[in-house]
């Protein structure tokens, strides 16, 4: 029987209607100006010109430039995390725990490396490097999918936190590199690989 293997980045905090639809629509707004012109263009203050809102209400919802992209990154991030609880198979519910535990791997790799300058943009100075802030979530979901394989006497805790470890560290190094070597979806590629042959070498009965 499937259990959820996740839980939500956090609950939604109550706002009042304007506000909800000033923040989608301050989030719309900064995608296509990402899609369209790139990071570096995105300010505090084009935003709020393209956006048709106020200097203030941009400030107070996002606070600094780098509060724009957390907001973004935390959007997305929520989405993911909804594939995981309740999408299709095997990323979902509804496959065996070791098929979801490789679709997890493979789909975190190319979650952030599809989000690489929006997680590059978010760091405010006081990370060295970006996206660390998911690492608890994706650790409790690989350690309950541990807790449905037989594996013995294995440090179930332990062996989470190294999972997490073995997939966070190849894709932290390529996120905070400045040049890279490769396309993103060949290095995904090999990342995915990468940790579909561990967690299968692991898991082996």
């Amino acid at each position: 029987m499937d259990q959820p293997a996740v839980l939500p980045v956090g609950a939604p905090r109550t706002e009042r209607a304007d506000a909800v639809r000033n923040r989608r629509h301050l989030l719309a707004t900064a995608r296509e100006m990402l899609a369209g012109q790139g990071a570096d263009t995105l300010t505090m203050d084009a935003l709020a010109e393209r956006a048709g809102l106020g200097k203030g209400t941009v400030f107070r919802r996002f606070g600094t430039r780098a509060g724009i992209f957390e907001a973004l990154l935390d959007d997305d991030e929520r989405a993911f995390q909804e594939q995981v609880l309740s999408g299709p198979p095997p990323l979902g519910p509804g496959a065996p725990p070791l098929e979801r535990l490789i679709a997890y791997g493979r789909a975190r790799a190319a979650f952030l490396i599809e989000h690489r300058e929006i997680a590059r943009a978010a760091l405010d100075g006081s990370q060295p490097v970006p996206a660390g802030a998911q690492t608890p979530v994706s650790q409790m979901h690989i350690r309950v999918l541990l807790g449905q394989i037989p594996l013995g006497a294995a440090d179930l805790d332990v062996l989470a936190m190294q999972l997490t470890a073995a997939l966070d560290g190849p894709l932290l190094l390529y996120l905070s590199a400045s040049d890279l070597s490769e396309a993103a979806p060949q290095i995904g590629e090999r990342i995915a690989r990468g940790w579909q042959d561990l967690v299968e070498r692991v898991c082996r009965p």
